[in-house]
């Protein structure tokens, strides 16, 4: 598989899952996760997913300072409605990291590692995603300012030639590689700016020292 090497450079998670250590998928139940893997389940990048990705990561690293995150026990709240804008690409990202699934999610066994409905979408939240701990109940929402990482302006009028069919080979490859800088610069540049990544955290729970 040959992508981007920028891709295995960006910030990686480690979280806990109790399904994996009760299940023996790892010996500890500890996961790594990587930006490669939202690019293989959503199945391209782009900035929304490298931005989701990093909202994800920057929201439980609030949630849970020094601590490792526990998968699983993270509800996930977007404002969007899920057949809204990019909704379900931010979507994909927020539940590979933190497991949090819709009604069609994992039942769990004998009540425990349950993780449907602990997805939801059309909310009022004043950002993008919130985040909600399980165990305290502590909140902390988050959005993206994509706009402080702007597309090249070459990449616009190429894309119009790339999807009508008109871009040579040539026009084509620097499409993407315009595409895919861009996506670099925010996992590699701007993955803790905090005018990029805004986070909130809800009056009463999460600590803001903690951004």
């Amino acid at each position: 598989m040959n992508y981007p090497s920028f891709f295995d450079e960006a910030p990686r998670l480690t979280l806990y899952d109790p399904l994996s250590a009760f299940l023996g998928a790892t010996e500890d139940g500890l996961v790594e996760y990587s930006y490669l893997d939202a690019v293989k389940l959503a199945g391209h990048s782009c900035p929304t997913l490298a931005g989701a990705y990093l909202m994800t990561l920057r929201a439980l690293r609030c949630l849970y300072g020094n601590g490792i995150p526990v998968r699983g026990e993270i509800d996930v709240t977007l404002s969007q409605g899920a057949s809204e804008g990019v909704a379900g690409v931010m979507a994909s990202a927020a539940t590979l990291l933190t497991g949090a699934a819709g009604e069609g999610g994992f039942k769990g066994i004998a009540g425990r590692f349950e993780r449907r409905d602990r997805l939801a979408f059309g909310s009022d939240i004043c950002g993008e995603i919130q985040f909600t701990r399980r165990d305290t109940s502590e909140r902390v929402i988050a959005s993206l300012n994509a706009a402080a990482v702007p597309l090249h302006a070459d990449a616009r009028p190429l894309f119009q030639r790339v999807l009508g069919g008109e871009a040579s080979p040539a026009e084509a490859q620097e499409f993407r590689r315009l595409w895919q800088d861009r996506v670099r610069q925010l996992l590699l540049d701007h993955a803790d700016d905090p005018d990029v990544v805004l986070l909130t955290p809800v009056p009463g729970t999460a600590s803001a020292s903690a951004t």
